[in-house]
């Protein structure tokens, strides 16, 4: 058995800082199912939160963050995240990132619920995909270890304790243990559970499954984020829509060309996101329609072109023209605010397991993320992994275990029935009869899945998993905050102004 001093499962932008971190502490070994490239960070269009800029503070990128989060953030992570954000940016830079400037000086955009521009961005709206490579391009240059087209199947824990990671090469069928007294789950969110996405083919839920199943804690799974701007064109892959579109100035309007955000929020089209989804919801419910339209023809057009080359591109590749006509868009599936539950030292709730990124719940995103927080959040928690002194902190309630459920009939289960059920029962608008009805179809196929044995049916069973984990949390939480809107409670709880936090049931 091979033995490392840091095991790194997954190749974002989590993973990859995480690894040139610890290149120089010990022997660090990346383990990714893809190529090193293949992750969610380089679809990240928006940019990157940090308060740098005239006017702006760590101050008021709290006071935003924390509103957001809608009573559910950890102060102390959220000051964490906002204080050491500065010095992350500087990091990247340091690391090759070509963030876009004016004048000599970094550019900052506007994004949803930000008071003050403050995100940087590379490309226009390619920010994701120039981190990604860069720091990939250090990692290959680096002494750490990639071991390619290899799905992590198994956490090794004895005593309490991790000791190591069983892998599967996808390739050759064949499976390996690794020994490491620390591994960091750094595997990204679960954005293929639903129907509708803006998430890679990558973004299975790994992480979360891995670690539950390894008897480590998971929280607050029931907060799963949805972009209410994605383009909505017959035959054509939902393909994002960036927020900073409507930060620079687009408007949303219904089928009959009303602008009609106004009408939702005080702060239009830059309310937060869940107000903007459910908004865009009601509006297509209104006009009958599947879509409602994202206008930036105000923008003049060489903004537009210069500040959004990708999408202008892809508008333009599918024949839309976006500097004359409106965009269709419609919600989607977009980000998972739970996951792993953490320490503020990226600590799980096993010893020698850590997380960061998408994948680790902090508490710094509360009950909504603010826009452009999560990938700075990866580097922060990635920095504290290594930096801090180990000091478990203890700040949730007691963990349930998941219910028990009876058999019940379903339909065999497929990727696509999956992503079906979630997407019409456990997606923007829920209710008490939806969620059972969906708790009871993924234990029914839970039990189904048992002999897996490639990465394609490991990747729907972890998504099945992880799909009642979110499931059971979302009937748990019996009011409507943030991200989580439920029919039956459609008011936010002071009953509720806690976190719910999942733990595997030790079998006798």
């Amino acid at each position: 058995m091979r033995k490392y001093d840091f095991i790194i499962i997954g190749s974002g932008i989590a993973g990859l800082y995480v690894a040139l971190l610890a290149k120089d502490a010990g022997r660090v070994l990346i383990i990714t199912k893809g190529s090193i490239d293949d992750c969610n960070t380089r679809y990240a269009q928006g940019g990157i939160a940090a308060a740098i800029g005239k006017g702006d503070s760590p101050d008021l990128h709290f006071q935003d963050t924390v509103f957001a989060g809608a009573g559910l953030c950890d102060p102390a992570a959220v000051r964490m995240l906002v204080e050491e954000a500065p010095y992350c940016a500087a990091d990247l830079i340091r690391l090759g990132v070509p963030f876009d400037t004016v004048h000599g000086e970094i550019a900052l955009a506007l994004e949803a619920a930000h008071s003050i521009p403050r995100i940087l961005h590379a490309g226009g709206d390619a920010t994701g995909e120039y981190i990604e490579l860069a720091l990939s391009r250090r990692v290959r240059e680096s002494k750490a270890e990639v071991l390619e087209y290899s799905l992590a199947t198994k956490l090794v824990v004895e005593g309490g304790r991790i000791r190591g990671v069983r892998a599967l090469d996808v390739v050759r069928g064949e499976s390996e243990e690794f020994s490491s007294p620390r591994v960091i789950l750094a595997t990204g969110g679960a954005g293929r559970l639903f129907r509708f996405t803006t998430n890679s083919e990558v973004a299975t839920g790994d992480g979360v499954a891995l670690a539950f199943e390894a008897g480590a804690e998971v929280s607050d799974m029931e907060f799963f984020q949805f972009h209410p701007t994605v383009l909505h064109l017959p035959g054509v892959e939902p393909f994002l829509i960036s927020e900073a579109v409507r930060g620079e100035g687009g408007v949303l309007r219904n089928i009959c060309g009303f602008r009609f955000m106004f009408d939702y929020s005080p702060q239009g089209e830059l309310a937060p996101r869940d107000v903007v989804c459910r908004s865009i919801l009601e509006e297509m419910r209104k006009t009958k329609s599947d879509h409602v339209l994202l206008d930036a023809t105000l923008l003049s057009p060489h903004l537009t072109t210069s500040r959004f080359p990708h999408i202008f591109r892809f508008c333009l590749e599918h024949g839309l023209d976006i500097t004359s006509e409106p965009i269709p868009v419609s919600p989607a599936a977009h980000y998972m605010i739970g996951g792993v539950k953490t320490n503020v030292n990226g600590e799980a709730s096993i010893d020698g397991l850590f997380a960061c990124g998408e994948v680790a719940c902090t508490y710094v995103h509360g009950a909504n993320r603010l826009a452009s927080n999560s990938l700075m959040e990866a580097l922060v928690w990635g920095r504290r992994i290594f930096t801090s002194t180990k000091h478990r902190v203890d700040k949730t309630e007691k963990a349930n275990y998941l219910p028990s459920r009876s058999p019940s009939s379903a339909p065999p289960v497929s990727l696509s029935s999956l992503q079906e059920l979630m997407w019409e029962k456990v997606g923007i608008l829920r209710s008490r009869e939806g969620l059972e009805e969906a708790a009871n179809v993924l234990a029914a196929w839970g039990e189904e899945i048992k002999d897996v044995s490639d990465r394609s049916a490991y990747e729907v069973k972890n998504l099945v998993l992880v799909g009642r984990l979110m499931t059971e949390a979302a009937l748990l939480r019996q009011e409507s905050r943030g991200a989580h809107w439920r029919s039956d409670f459609p008011l936010p709880s002071p009953e509720f102004a806690k976190h719910i936090v999942l733990k595997r049931k030790d079998e006798d």
